[in-house]
Parts: structure tokens; sequence; C-alpha cells
């Protein structure tokens, strides 16, 4: 049985995959815009699906589907890619100006979700490569 703690590798895989997908949609005007219009039911519904992709991508693929006596390590896998992938999304949305987060924090925050989606994706995605 593999050692599934969080450790630096991991949180690289997860910075790069994030970083892959993040920056294509960062630069989109389309994502900022969504950011100022979208309501709030909906970007709870995108940020749930976010969630609920990454626990099972993390369940299947990561975790083969045993987490018996691993439930905190999955869940904070879980939790502790969502968050880098956020950081990413936001580093990357203040670099191009585009995270208003003292003067708009709730645009900053659903662009920030808008594209933490994908973004959190994509670093899930790669966090799994070496674990098979």
């Amino acid at each position: 049985m593999r050692d599934l703690s969080f450790n630096l590798e991991d949180a690289s895989q997860v910075t790069v995959g994030a970083f892959a997908l993040a920056v294509p949609i960062s630069f989109s005007e389309e994502a900022w815009r969504m950011g100022e219009t979208l309501p709030l039911l909906n970007l709870s519904i995108l940020m749930s699906m976010s969630l609920i992709f990454l626990a099972f991508y993390t369940y299947q693929n990561v975790f083969q589907g045993d987490i018996k006596n691993r439930v905190f390590v999955y869940i904070a896998r879980i939790l502790i890619a969502y968050g880098i992938t956020a950081l990413v999304v936001g580093l990357i949305l203040f670099s191009l100006n585009k995270f208003p987060f003292f003067e708009h924090p709730l645009i900053a925050l659903k662009r920030l979700i808008i594209i933490g989606m994908p973004a959190s994706m994509g670093a899930i995605i790669v966090d799994s490569f070496d674990k098979e």
C-alpha cells in the first residue's frame, strides 16, 4: 500500500496542473465578465461541482477506491489541492490586474471560483500521474 500523504512533490504537481489550465482561461475576457455577472447560486453550483469532481477523481485514481483507513488524508488532499489551485489562480489574476480583491472582493472571488473549476481538474489530474 502506497503512502498517499501530501508532500512537496504533490504540491508541485498540483501547482503545475492548476497553472496549465488556469493560464489560458485567465486571459479570457469572458471569464472576467462572468465574474461580474454570474449569480451566487450558479457560482455555488460551480464550486460544488469542482469539489465533487475533485473528490470523485481523487477517490478513483489517486486512492483507487480505498479510503477506508485514510478518510482524513483523502479529504485533506482534496482541500489542499483546491487551496493551491485557488492560490495559483489568484496570483495569475493578480498579475493580470484582474483580481480586484480590495476594491471588489465579490468579483475577485467569483473570478477565482470560475477559473478555479477547470484549473482544479488540471491540478488533480497531474497530481495523480505517479500514483497508479
